[in-house]
């Protein structure tokens, strides 16, 4: 998915960047996350590198860190992403949020 986006968009706003990552690249890289969640710090980093990669393809910000360049499209590390997601899981859990009945079957 990222070499279609790098081939077809020769110049990407940040706008037009976060758009097209959030809905063609990263629905890849969290697919099933939730299941198959990488605990080695190998595949995490790997799963990153894409992320950090992508991030390159806007021209203003691909000279910046990493984290930089982060803060500057407003998204974050894909860490925290499966972190969030695994407190939001919880509270559902805790709160009570799911049908008891799906649950059981």
């Amino acid at each position: 998915m990222l070499g279609i986006v790098k081939r077809n968009f020769i110049y990407l706003t940040s706008d037009s960047f976060v758009v097209l990552y959030k809905a063609m690249i990263r629905s890849h890289l969290e697919y099933a996350v939730s299941v198959w969640k990488p605990h080695h710090q190998s595949l995490i980093e790997k799963l990153e590198k894409v992320q950090k990669w992508a991030t390159k393809l806007v021209i203003n910000v691909k000279k910046l860190h990493y984290e930089e360049r982060l803060r500057r499209l407003k998204l974050p590390t894909l860490k925290y992403r499966k972190i969030r997601g695994d407190m939001i899981e919880l509270y559902k859990i805790f709160a009570g949020k799911y049908d008891n009945n799906t649950m059981n079957g």
